[in-house]
């Protein structure tokens, strides 16, 4: 599942909604049209939120001391793109 599922439903969606005239008996096209559309903007949607969710990474450390007393530290690291090649 990837951006290229998701702009493929959309294109063959829109192509049904928007461009077919033909029928055939008992398919409503242009249902079908808009039903593939909208499941192409929300692949797209879904993987544009899986990628940025893989961006950020968050560790926890408990330290627990001598006292009994416990230290918790939370660091959330961003992963960075690689610059784009010259």
């Amino acid at each position: 599942m990837g951006y290229g599922l998701g702009v493929s439903l959309l294109a063959i969606g829109l192509i049904l909604a928007l461009a077919v005239q033909d029928a055939i008996e008992a398919v409503d096209l242009t249902l079908i049209g808009w039903i593939l559309a909208l499941a192409g903007v929300l692949v797209v949607v879904l993987t544009a939120v899986q990628t940025n969710a893989r961006r950020s990474h968050t560790t926890t450390a408990t330290t627990t001391h001598a006292d009994g007393t416990q230290t918790t530290q939370e660091r959330t690291t961003e992963r960075q793109d690689p610059p784009p090649a010259p």
